[in-house]
Protein backbone atom coordinates (compact mmCIF):
# COMPACT_ATOMS: atom_id res chain seq x y z
CA UNK A 1 0.00 0.00 0.00
CA UNK A 2 1.12 3.22 -0.76
CA UNK A 3 -0.15 6.72 1.09
CA UNK A 4 0.16 10.14 -0.47
CA UNK A 5 -1.18 13.10 1.52
CA UNK A 6 -1.87 16.89 1.00
CA UNK A 7 -2.11 18.85 4.03
CA UNK A 8 -3.74 22.21 3.20
CA UNK A 9 -4.63 24.39 6.32
CA UNK A 10 -6.25 22.01 8.97
CA UNK A 11 -7.65 19.78 6.45
CA UNK A 12 -5.69 16.61 5.39
CA UNK A 13 -6.13 14.48 2.13
CA UNK A 14 -4.91 11.16 2.00
CA UNK A 15 -4.71 8.75 -0.71
CA UNK A 16 -4.11 4.98 -0.60
CA UNK A 17 -3.16 2.93 -3.35
CA UNK A 18 -2.90 -1.23 -3.07
CA UNK A 19 -4.77 -3.19 -0.27
CA UNK A 20 -5.27 -1.48 3.23
CA UNK A 21 -5.36 -5.35 5.02
CA UNK A 22 -3.44 -6.58 8.51
CA UNK A 23 -0.19 -6.26 7.01
CA UNK A 24 -0.29 -2.43 5.69
CA UNK A 25 -3.00 -1.16 8.00
CA UNK A 26 -0.43 -0.63 10.48
CA UNK A 27 1.47 1.92 8.50
CA UNK A 28 -2.04 4.35 7.74
CA UNK A 29 -2.68 3.84 11.54
CA UNK A 30 1.20 5.67 12.55
CA UNK A 31 0.97 7.67 9.45
CA UNK A 32 -2.66 9.60 11.49
CA UNK A 33 -0.85 9.02 14.96
CA UNK A 34 1.86 11.40 13.58
CA UNK A 35 -0.25 13.85 11.62
CA UNK A 36 -3.75 14.09 13.16
CA UNK A 37 -2.56 16.85 15.60
CA UNK A 38 -4.62 20.08 14.44
CA UNK A 39 -6.19 18.69 11.92
CA UNK A 40 -9.86 19.08 11.65
CA UNK A 41 -11.23 17.89 8.50
CA UNK A 42 -9.63 14.34 6.97
CA UNK A 43 -10.49 12.86 3.41
CA UNK A 44 -9.37 9.35 2.57
CA UNK A 45 -9.25 8.84 -1.24
CA UNK A 46 -9.81 5.26 -1.76
CA UNK A 47 -10.07 5.45 -5.22
CA UNK A 48 -6.43 3.38 -6.17
CA UNK A 49 -7.80 0.96 -3.12
CA UNK A 50 -8.59 -2.63 -4.06
CA UNK A 51 -9.24 -3.89 -0.65
CA UNK A 52 -10.01 -3.14 2.18
CA UNK A 53 -9.87 -5.90 5.22
CA UNK A 54 -11.35 -5.11 8.89
CA UNK A 55 -8.44 -4.02 9.99
CA UNK A 56 -7.98 -1.22 7.60
CA UNK A 57 -12.25 -0.72 8.76
CA UNK A 58 -10.41 -0.14 12.30
CA UNK A 59 -7.82 2.43 11.53
CA UNK A 60 -10.76 4.21 9.85
CA UNK A 61 -13.14 3.83 12.99
CA UNK A 62 -9.65 5.04 15.13
CA UNK A 63 -9.68 8.03 12.77
CA UNK A 64 -13.22 9.11 13.44
CA UNK A 65 -12.81 9.11 17.16
CA UNK A 66 -9.69 11.12 16.72
CA UNK A 67 -11.72 13.32 14.81
CA UNK A 68 -15.39 13.29 16.71
CA UNK A 69 -13.32 15.03 19.68
CA UNK A 70 -12.80 18.42 17.72
CA UNK A 71 -15.93 18.49 16.10
CA UNK A 72 -15.32 16.97 12.76
CA UNK A 73 -15.20 13.39 10.84
CA UNK A 74 -14.00 10.82 8.48
CA UNK A 75 -14.88 11.25 4.66
CA UNK A 76 -13.72 8.39 2.45
CA UNK A 77 -13.85 9.09 -0.70
CA UNK A 78 -14.23 7.03 -4.33
CA UNK A 79 -14.36 3.44 -2.98
CA UNK A 80 -14.97 1.03 -5.47
CA UNK A 81 -18.11 -1.38 -5.55
CA UNK A 82 -16.81 -3.77 -3.33
CA UNK A 83 -15.45 -1.88 -0.83
CA UNK A 84 -18.51 0.23 -0.88
CA UNK A 85 -20.40 -3.34 0.15
CA UNK A 86 -18.04 -3.71 2.73
CA UNK A 87 -19.04 -0.44 4.14
CA UNK A 88 -22.91 -0.56 4.03
CA UNK A 89 -22.46 -4.12 5.33
CA UNK A 90 -20.66 -3.50 8.30
CA UNK A 91 -22.59 -0.10 9.08
CA UNK A 92 -20.00 2.12 8.22
CA UNK A 93 -21.56 3.94 6.20
CA UNK A 94 -24.34 5.13 9.46
CA UNK A 95 -21.29 6.88 11.19
CA UNK A 96 -18.52 7.87 8.32
CA UNK A 97 -19.24 10.03 5.32
CA UNK A 98 -18.71 8.14 2.35
CA UNK A 99 -18.56 9.91 -1.10
CA UNK A 100 -18.72 8.11 -4.13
Amino acid sequence: MEIKATKNGDALEVALSGRLDTNTSPDLEGYLRENLEGIASLAIDLADTQYVSSAGLRVFLFAHKELAKVGSGLTLRHPNEYIADVLDATGFTEILTVEQ
